[in-house]
């Protein structure tokens, strides 16, 4: 009886032989379909890619070539354009340091603050934009001026709005160190030497408000940890008793309201 019982179990087929039979069955009829469909998979025509340099049959392929290969630069380059040459360094700066001074970790996020950024920075250049677009951009669209004109239209009011916010002293470093000849008006300084000038001069200014923002919260908490300190309290955190002290104090001076009205105010 045990003899009849292991010959059958050796005979039954088990879960995994199943399946690599059934495997070599699938393999044998994809190649049996194959071999029967060679012939018309060989009129199949499959695509190619081909790269190279050809000579163009007139200029006006190359300068569009050129355009177009100038415009995606451009557009790469736009997160850079917008923080280095507009209020935006300033602007999420100064925030950035309100929230560290409040005490409220992540609250408003990074998103929020990029985003509140970006926006107060639409609304102060729109007068330079509105400019732009009056005389540079709709002559260009219209084919009254060339493209070199429209770039120097363009950068007139935004070297006007950068001139405004730089100081002499970061501005005469740069001109120094780039061991060109004296500048006789601002229309002599190049962009090259200007961008970075106007960046140091944000981020001063920035630090400045940032250190005006800390001393008033920056009291509550020496207060608060004093008060503490003399009742005995050593194990309660300072900053869990203050924060709520500071919300109250900036929400009762309408603090959003008067921080970005300054700032604001200061471009204009």
């Amino acid at each position: 009886m045990n003899k009849n019982i292991s010959i059958t179990a050796l005979l039954k087929p088990k879960g995994k032989s199943i399946k690599i039979i059934l495997f070599f069955l699938a393999v044998s009829a994809i190649l049996l379909i194959l071999a029967a469909n060679s012939a018309t998979a060989a009129n199949i025509a499959f695509p190619s890619l081909r790269i190279g340099v050809e000579p163009g049959e007139n200029p006006e392929q190359v300068s569009v070539l050129i355009q177009i290969l100038f415009l995606l630069t451009v557009l790469s380059l736009a997160p850079a354009i917008l923080i280095m040459m507009t209020p935006f360094t300033r602007l999420a700066i100064v925030f950035s340091f309100l929230r560290q001074a409040l005490g409220t970790q992540q609250t408003p996020s990074n998103q929020i603050i990029a985003g509140l950024s970006l926006f107060i920075t639409f609304f102060i250049m729109m007068p330079q934009w509105q400019e732009i677009n009056n005389n540079a951009l709709q002559p260009y669209l219209e084919k009254k001026i060339s493209q070199e004109t429209a770039l120097k239209e363009a950068m007139i009011p935004i070297r006007k709005f950068m001139f405004r916010q730089t100081r002499e002293k970061d501005l005469a470093i740069f001109v120094k160190m780039s061991k060109s000849e004296k500048p006789n008006s601002p229309e002599d300084i190049s962009m090259t030497t200007l961008i970075p000038a106007f960046v140091i001069s944000e981020l001063k200014t920035a630090f400045i408000i940032g250190f005006v923002l800390f001393v008033p919260f920056l009291i509550i908490d020496m207060v608060v940890a004093s008060v503490l300190l003399s009742m005995g309290m050593m194990m309660l955190p300072p900053i869990l008793i203050s924060l709520p002290f500071k919300l109250m104090l900036f929400v009762l001076v309408d603090g959003w309201n008067l921080i970005v009205g300054s700032m604001v105010k200061s471009f204009v």
